[in-house]
């Protein structure tokens, strides 16, 4: 079997190494590839795994000898699976292996809210202790979880992982799914999403972006919350218009935003969001741990050896 990872950088900076894959046939990888390489690096290939490489009906028609497409994150949408498909080729995700990676990095931002513990570190790294007046000192108010109220928009492994969390730090977890006959599990009370917005000392963003939760946070749902609230999104970044953000944050209507995920990635210079007040935006980080990557690079190798042995699992299409 010819495979060819497109873009295996962000799978394996260095920390990793690809013999699980190796083991499976002849493999070539590549850190990044430009859209213009794909059919030039992939163009005798049986199998091609890719992260956010696109792959697009155009692409997937010069590459006659293409069996097997493996995903080497949960999200597709940079396949065009209905190209796939139409072609007899099978492709195949990994869902699950970042859960409480994910979940930490959302209780990191919450935290980094609450108590700025890094405004304050670089504090003191400075001197500013050593010529502090008094014997300590707060740069911003701090807050407590404990009796605060946490709002889940979305209640799928990631968001009972941060229910649990949350619930250790003594928070009141509430949740909203679209699917409310999954149920709610013991601790984690069913409100509405106008409720959630607008009860809720954190919401937290963990729903699939579709064209129904594209936009979910906009200056409607933005105006239902507490002035003293924060936002979290560690899910996708069009869950949130950036511009209404910016303003509700500039405008002191909410307190501050924790974001991993922006709506573009690199984000423009642009981007709102990167100069408004009180916005913590990390670089798409949540789900890299080691822990999480070792998980990921073992499950792309089972993934294709069970398409080598003829029984695909974790089918896409």
């Amino acid at each position: 079997m010819n495979i060819v990872v497109l873009d295996g950088y962000t799978l394996n900076p260095g920390d990793l190494n690809w013999s699980a894959l190796e083991a499976l046939g002849s493999l070539s990888v590549y850190d990044r590839t430009a859209p213009q390489e794909v059919v030039e690096r992939a163009g005798e290939a049986d199998a091609v795994i890719v992260n956010k490489q696109k792959l697009s009906a155009e692409t997937l028609e010069m590459l006659p000898n293409l069996k097997y497409i493996g995903v080497s994150a949960t999200g597709v949408n940079n396949v065009d699976l209905d190209a796939a498909k139409s072609r007899g080729i099978r492709v195949t995700n990994v869902g699950g292996y970042s859960t409480f990676s994910v979940a930490q990095h959302t209780f990191g931002l919450i935290l980094a809210l609450a108590n700025h513990l890094e405004l304050h570190g670089q504090s003191v790294q400075r001197g500013e202790w050593v010529s502090a007046k008094d014997w300590c000192y707060k740069l911003t108010p701090l807050v407590e979880l404990n009796g605060k109220t946490l709002g889940l928009v979305g209640l799928g492994a990631i968001g009972e992982a941060v229910a649990h969390i949350g619930r250790s730090f003594g928070m009141r977890v509430v949740a909203y799914r679209r699917n409310a006959a999954k149920g709610f599990p013991d601790g984690i009370e069913p409100v509405s999403l106008e409720e959630l917005f607008a009860t809720s000392d954190v919401v937290s963003l963990h729903c699939p972006l579709t064209p129904e939760t594209q936009g979910l946070v906009n200056e409607n749902t933005l105006a239902l919350m507490k002035e003293s609230a924060y936002l979290i999104n560690t899910g996708r970044g069009p869950l949130i218009v950036e511009e209404a953000l910016a303003n509700a944050l500039r405008e002191g209507k909410i307190a501050g935003a924790g974001l991993d995920v922006l709506s573009e990635e690199p984000p423009r210079a642009d981007n709102p969001l990167l100069k408004a007040p009180n916005c913590i935006i990390t670089p798409h980080i949540a789900w890299s741990t080691f822990e999480a990557r070792t998980r990921l690079m073992k499950t792309v190798a089972e993934n294709l050896e069970h398409f080598i042995a003829g029984n695909p699992r974790n089918i896409v299409v």
